[in-house]
């Protein structure tokens, strides 16, 4: 794996689902969830997405920001965001450098698809938790908890 806790995440720039060139440093100063997932549309991954669509309003009551990535285009990421209503943004690392620098690619379809991977990472940007084992179904859950064991150090 690339990234270990307490590293600094690593920054990027790709689109989100609106075309728009996104970083991490944007978000600097506030919880980043960076969450790799395999495919927009698959059932696993909209049960993750519907995870933390579900669980939306009390993330952001704790001041995390949810970052969805995939190798899908913006294009893709758009028409599953309207279609599954998600209120977060999903990024679009259609030359898989984000998951190369995070050591998230490679999954199940190899090169094809991403690690179903997640990073917590800190107000400060350093990497707080890594998800290499996600239960899609509650994973909103998970991240707020690791978080708060987090900010209990």
């Amino acid at each position: 794996m690339s990234v270990k806790v307490g590293d600094s995440a690593p920054d990027f720039r790709v689109k989100d689902d609106t075309g728009k060139v996104r970083t991490l440093a944007e978000f600097r100063g506030k919880k980043v969830v960076l969450y790799f997932y395999p495919k927009d549309n698959t059932p696993g991954c909209t049960k993750e997405a519907c995870s933390f669509r579900d669980g939306y309003s009390a993330l952001q009551e704790a001041g995390i920001v949810i970052l969805g990535v995939s190798f899908d285009s913006p294009e893709s990421h758009r028409k599953f965001k309207e279609k599954q209503r998600l209120p977060f943004v999903l990024l679009s690392d259609e030359k898989k450098e984000v998951a190369h620098a995070y050591g998230a690619s490679g999954g199940i379809l190899g090169a094809l698809a991403a690690k179903r991977y997640t990073y917590l990472i800190d107000e400060q940007g350093k990497v707080v938790h890594i998800f290499t084992k996600v239960d899609v179904k509650s994973h909103a859950e998970e991240v707020l908890q690791a978080f708060s064991r987090h900010s209990e150090n």
